[in-house]
């Protein structure tokens, strides 16, 4: 297990402003119009599923508001990673990742962050269970968030990303700090390919 993304620290109150933080848009509004996004990448296993690959398309339909943003900072403070979760099973379809093999499953979050040389698009939303880890409760079972983010330069060459797609959010008890658990260990995306103009 490992731990990654860590954003804030000291306390609760801090690590709940990490969250606000890693969902945020910087402070500047952003309305939920309709923009059809569509990023590509090829997913490289790290650590355990080093040598494993698999490619990731992305599908932006739209991005999410503020209000969403603050259920979901609200849903963490009342009830952690499983408030999280809960709150995002009720939030409208912002878009779909597919991966090679899947039938894929629905974006709930979706955040677009200006950068210095170009833009991060941050997803966060549910991820599928299976029958088997449904049927057997497994200790995955916690770990039914998946994270991503693509960090999209204005050379493509440089685009890169990070994709966790089993994880929870968690306070460390020893630092304070807000931070995404992986189930496994994250898988680094390369090849991020923007195709919405194609």
């Amino acid at each position: 297990m490992q731990k990654v993304m860590k954003i804030s620290r000291i306390s609760v109150a801090v690590a709940i402003v990490g969250l606000v933080l890693l969902l945020s848009f910087r402070g500047a509004a952003q309305e939920k119009a309709s923009t059809r996004e569509v990023y590509q990448a090829q997913a490289m296993g790290q650590g355990t599923q080093l040598g494993q690959t698999f490619n990731v398309t992305i599908v932006i339909d739209q991005y999410s508001t503020p209000e969403d943003r603050q259920i979901l900072v609200g849903a963490f403070k009342d009830a952690g990673s499983q408030g999280l979760s809960n709150a995002l099973y009720k939030m409208h379809a912002d878009g779909r990742i597919a991966i090679t093999g899947t039938l894929g499953y629905d974006i709930s979050f979706a955040r677009k962050i200006k950068t210095a040389d170009g833009y991060l698009v941050r997803v966060l939303t549910n991820r599928p269970i299976s029958f088997g880890e449904a049927w057997s409760q497994s200790r995955s079972m916690k770990y039914d968030l998946s994270l991503m983010e693509l960090n999209i330069n204005d050379d493509e060459k440089k685009s890169t990303g990070t994709l966790l797609p089993a994880c929870q959010f968690v306070i460390d008890k020893k630092t304070g700090e807000l931070t995404a658990e992986a189930y496994r260990n994250p898988w680094k995306l390369v090849n991020v390919q923007n195709r919405t103009k194609e």
